[in-house]
């Protein structure tokens, strides 16, 4: 199973909450208690401006204060889908703030504490598992707008029911695709969950035939980790990966450290390459995060990860 790397985006979460909300949200509790139309108005109102977001998160260089900031942007969506469930943007935002709030702020909580505390791991774990499966439904929401019945659909013929779906689909699919593949990961103990498996490369192959270049090499950074994640009889590929590993950092520019600790947990740890394990997580560390603004919240977060992975190199290189 791939590992936990694959977030491109770890916590780029700019599309959650943006500038002016608090007066959107006023205007929204001032007509809650009006008529149908009108309070559906403001909420409209609120909900484009949280699908369309903007930097102020991405850029924050403090990741505490942005998860504590967070629950109530995301409740405060969830919120809004309840007076206008088919609002698009909003959906596909939910799908990617849980997604991400879940991998940034609890499962990789969870990794930190994993050797101290395993209970209270496990335990993270499936609340992770839940957060994702919340994401993975707002996003299958968001393409069943287009393509009703797309999850019963997607279960009898993955093929079939990802052959409508066109390049403007492709953020719903990415995020339900990354939310889906973490709540596995996150509970392999869930054999109906496990099931799902096989739709993961459909949809997230699919992603990458609409648009390669989706979110400045977000698709192939998740397929570092799922190809260089999975063995070769799962069908897994060190090459494909490290294909993949080159066209991340090329569409990111260089400027998003994400690839280097995806290679490094899911292909340097499988080829027990100790030397590129280091120097992968040596470089993601040294690079200034305030070089790349629009960046800096998550790459931050994948710092923290890659100073957890060289804090246990000796567990995973034992002998070397």
């Amino acid at each position: 199973m791939h590992g936990k790397s694959a977030y491109p985006q770890a916590i780029k979460l700019a599309k959650c909450l943006a500038a002016g909300i608090a007066s959107l949200l006023a205007l929204f509790l001032l007509f809650a208690s009006s008529g149908c139309s009108v309070k559906k108005f403001a909420a409209k109102r609120v909900a484009n401006v949280l699908a369309e977001g903007g930097s102020v998160y991405a850029s924050d260089d403090d990741p505490e204060l942005i998860g504590d900031a967070l629950p109530f942007g995301l409740k405060t969506m969830e919120g809004l889908l309840i007076e206008i469930p088919d609002h698009r943007g909003l959906l596909i935002a939910t799908a990617s703030g849980f997604a991400q709030y879940a991998y940034a702020y609890v499962d990789l909580l969870a990794f930190e504490i994993e050797q101290s505390d395993r209970q209270r791991a496990r335990e993270l774990r499936l609340r992770a598992k839940r957060l994702y499966l919340r994401g993975r439904d707002y996003g299958l929401r968001a393409l069943a707008l287009r393509e009703p019945g797309f999850y019963a659909k997607l279960h009898q013929d993955p093929k079939a029911a990802l052959a409508p779906l066109t390049p403007a689909d492709v953020a719903p699919l990415y995020w339900a695709t990354v939310a889906w593949s973490a709540a596995i990961a996150a509970d392999k103990r869930d054999m109906d969950l496990m099931a799902d498996l096989n739709l993961i490369g459909a949809m997230i192959n699919r992603c990458l035939e609409l648009d390669e270049g989706f979110d400045q090499g977000a698709i192939h950074q998740f397929l570092v980790s799922y190809e260089g994640g999975r063995s070769s009889a799962q069908g897994g590929s060190v090459e494909r990966a490290r294909k993949h590993f080159e066209r991340a950092m090329a569409l990111g520019r260089g400027q998003q450290v994400g690839p280097l600790v995806a290679l490094a947990e899911n292909v340097s740890i499988r080829l027990q390459d100790r030397q590129q394990f280091t120097q992968l997580l040596q470089e993601a560390l040294v690079f200034d995060v305030n070089k790349a603004p629009e960046h800096r919240l998550a790459n931050l977060i994948a710092q923290r990860r890659a100073r957890l992975l060289l804090s246990r190199v000796d567990d995973y290189f034992i002998g070397n």
